[in-house]
């Protein structure tokens, strides 16, 4: 006879407007691409739809010309029943710089205001120093903090590790927690031993978050399900699979008629799908979307080095025209990580981490060249790392300069006051000031790019209005 086992609908958060296309076509997609699905995805019953934060904000406004606040705000008023998530780098916000702490709660409290539901918070460092302020801040606006533990291997990296900062999270006020698997590194067995653990230790709802680049994410999904996760991420099949996470619709139908089933419609899905593939199409064709990123790296757990970083890797050596010495630096981001502490590989120490690799292997000697980024990381102003650095290297690096050892943050003096100043004639929102702070020449030449438009705009109807008809 079948164990009587508890029904627990396992719930789904959609990474499609997010995660998903970053992975995979560089965070291409459109708010217009968006908008007429939008209908179809909010009769689902999400748990949560994912569609901010991360590189949505720097791509919208670089790239795409768009704001990034009206992107949100229209995105808000089509899905009327389902939670908006956004990605977050605590006190980096969605640069890869610390702040201040006026401008983190400033970002917070507009970023809720416009439409956000859940903010996932995370820390390159898992220094929980760094996720205090948009914590409050949030929990302040009533909003929903979602802590991300950022995923890795390594000696430090033990269960108790885990099991005692998701403690540390819980006490921080966050009101549920995410495994964040960044470069697929969680295998389905260990998946199965730490949310068994994390579940002894906290008590709030566990979201796991991984991406298919090593090939075990969609099994490890089912492990963590089985061990009880509350909630996982998956992408609308066009854009799964690959450096992007397992398809929604092949989970769905894996715990169909289980204690875990989602009861979500395959119909509706098929309809959604239907809808996005054609844009898959398109990026397939112009080269967008790349073959390369679509496949099983198996390296990525030799390496530990997450997809995006990989293609990183590559363009900076075929830039220098050293792309025979690939393996090498492959090689050496475990060395130099080892050397710096030992930090998860995530934006924006997976930049740090791989730049300063290539560099040590083009230049023939190990920090001969050594980056302004590196120096900071070794200076203590991205905060702590669970190991010690290498003080051979951190000496070679920075010299006598003394390393800071207090929250970063309040190293910074409040500076929404001065960004204000500084960006007052291009202000026509609250947000523009959020936008400059993260990205001031990126935002000043989007600014400039809005001021255009509106003045071809109002050129086009002053000339309408000065027509003259023929009676």
């Amino acid at each position: 006879m079948a164990k009587n086992i508890d029904k627990k609908p396992i719930k789904i958060t959609e990474t499609i407007l997010r995660d998903a296309h970053q992975s995979l076509i560089a965070t291409r997609m459109t708010t217009e691409q968006m908008l007429p699905i939008i209908d179809k995805m909010d009769q689902v019953g999400y748990h949560a739809v994912e569609c901010w934060g991360g590189a949505t904000f720097d791509a919208s406004l670089r790239f795409l010309k768009e704001d990034p606040w009206e992107r949100l705000r229209k995105l808000k008023a089509g899905f009327k029943n389902t939670k908006l998530q956004m990605l977050f780098r605590g006190q980096n916000i969605l640069g890869y710089n610390h702040y201040a702490d006026d401008v983190v709660e400033y970002f917070v409290q507009k970023s809720i205001a416009n439409g956000i539901d859940i903010i996932r918070i995370f820390d390159c460092l898992n220094d929980i120093r760094n996720l205090e302020t948009a914590v409050k801040a949030a929990n302040k606006e009533n909003g929903h903090a979602q802590i991300a533990l950022s995923y890795t291997l390594g000696d430090a990296y033990t269960l108790d590790y885990w099991k005692d900062i998701a403690k540390k999270i819980e006490d921080l006020g966050a009101k549920s927690l995410c495994i964040k698997d960044m470069a697929g590194l969680l295998t389905p067995y260990e998946a199965t031993e730490l949310v068994t653990a994390l579940k002894q230790s906290v008590d709030i709802p566990i979201d796991l978050h991984t991406h298919y680049t090593s090939g075990v994410a969609a099994m490890t999904y089912m492990k963590a399900v089985e061990a009880g996760c509350d909630i996982i991420d998956t992408a609308m099949s066009p854009f799964a699979l690959g450096t992007s996470q397992p398809a929604t619709e092949v989970m769905v139908e894996t715990f169909r008629g289980t204690p875990y089933d989602t009861g979500l419609d395959q119909n509706l899905l098929a309809e959604i799908a239907e809808y996005f593939r054609p844009m898959r199409e398109e990026a397939l064709q112009s080269g967008l979307m790349n073959t390369k990123v679509l496949g099983v790296n198996i390296k990525t757990l030799m390496y530990q080095v997450p997809g995006g970083m990989l293609s990183n890797l590559v363009s900076q050596l075929k830039e220098m025209g050293q792309e025979d010495k690939y393996e090498e630096v492959l090689e050496e981001v475990p060395r130099v990580r080892k050397d710096f502490g030992e930090p998860p590989l995530v934006t924006p120490s997976s930049q740090i981490v791989g730049t300063q690799a290539v560099l040590n292997v083009v230049a023939g000697e190990r920090y001969k060249m050594v980056t302004k980024e590196s120096k900071k990381l070794l200076s203590g102003e991205f905060g702590q790392t669970v190991k010690p650095f290498d003080p051979k290297v951190q000496k070679k690096c920075i010299g006598d300069a003394k390393p800071i050892t207090c929250r970063p943050a309040d190293l910074i003096e409040p500076q929404l006051a001065q960004l204000e100043k500084e960006m007052a004639q291009w202000k026509e929102q609250d947000e523009d000031v959020l936008s400059y702070a993260l990205f001031p020449q990126v935002a000043t030449d989007f600014f400039k790019y809005r001021e255009a438009q509106k003045t071809k705009v109002d050129a086009t109807l002053a000339d309408k209005e000065n027509q003259v008809y023929p009676v």
